[in-house]
């Protein structure tokens, strides 16, 4: 039988580590996509210890750079000729307006631009499996999201809300005209909105900025256990075999708002991706 393989981005903590954790323990061989070494390594011996599993591997990938994300997907297709789970959880929340280093504005960016590409990368491999299930970390965030398109590194009245917003919204639409693009293949695609996780999101790396707030609201969010269950159930139920273009909460099928289901915004915004990331049509 074949040994089932996924990757989870932004696998070195919170959603992303509970989620690589629960899939090793079910059996399949995980790929840690993580930005920095130091904590993507703690991260492996973590996992390693809380799922008893050695089936889980550590790749870089700073989603934040074109460059990165292609070297990732390369050296991940030189190894492995089949991807069956794709989890795109990585996420940012930017405090203050910042830009990639391809000059992208972080949210959209990091969450939805850098997710774009490397899934428009690892789609052979994807293809390849005998049920390839990709699955995207989206939000309820996205309601008050708008794509932005005529300023798209919202130069003009920047706010946490609005780009964090946006980028989720950009992950629903994204899902949703993949699985279109994708029907009459073996590969599914899905989103969900996971709750209001406990996470890093939000914490400044560096110096730490937010960790206070954090801990002072940690009893009224979800644990990353609870956060990671729906995208665990659509990455692996038996049952969501067929099940590709929805959105889900708490295992659940969730009805979209009009902006979230349209079909003119998604086509929009594919063709405004591709462009940015450097892909040109087949």
């Amino acid at each position: 039988m074949h040994e089932q393989i996924a990757i989870v981005t932004g696998a070195s903590a919170g959603m992303g580590l509970a989620t690589t954790i629960e899939l090793a323990r079910r059996g399949i061989r995980v790929v840690m996509a993580c930005r920095s070494r130091q904590r993507g390594e703690a991260a492996l011996e973590e996992a390693k210890l809380r799922s008893g599993s050695s089936k889980l591997e550590l790749m870089l990938c700073d989603l934040g750079s074109l460059a990165s994300i292609r070297s990732f997907a390369a050296e991940f297709k030189a190894k492995y000729p089949v991807l069956d789970i794709l989890i795109n959880n990585a996420g940012v929340v930017a405090v203050k307006r910042q830009l990639t280093e391809d000059g992208f504005e972080q949210d959209f960016g990091v969450n939805h631009l850098g997710h774009f590409l490397l899934t428009h990368l690892l789609l052979e491999p994807i293809k390849a499996a005998e049920r390839g299930r990709i699955v995207v970390v989206a939000s309820g965030a996205y309601k008050v999201g708008a794509l932005h398109l005529d300023d798209p590194t919202l130069s003009r009245g920047f706010n946490p809300a609005k780009a964090y917003g946006r980028s989720k919204l950009a992950n629903i639409l994204f899902a949703r005209e993949l699985a279109e693009r994708l029907k009459g293949t073996r590969v599914t695609v899905n989103s969900l909105h996971p709750g209001a996780v406990g996470t890093s999101l939000g914490v400044n790396r560096d110096n730490g900025f937010g960790k206070g707030v954090m801990k002072l609201l940690s009893h009224f969010f979800l644990t990353p256990e609870q956060g990671a269950d729906t995208a665990v159930y659509l990455a692996t139920a038996p049952e969501l075999a067929e099940t590709t273009g929805r959105y889900f909460y708490r295992r659940k099928v969730k009805e979209l708002t009009p902006r979230a289901e349209s079909r003119e915004e998604a086509g929009r915004l594919w063709e405004f991706s591709l462009r940015a990331v450097g892909l040109a049509e087949d």
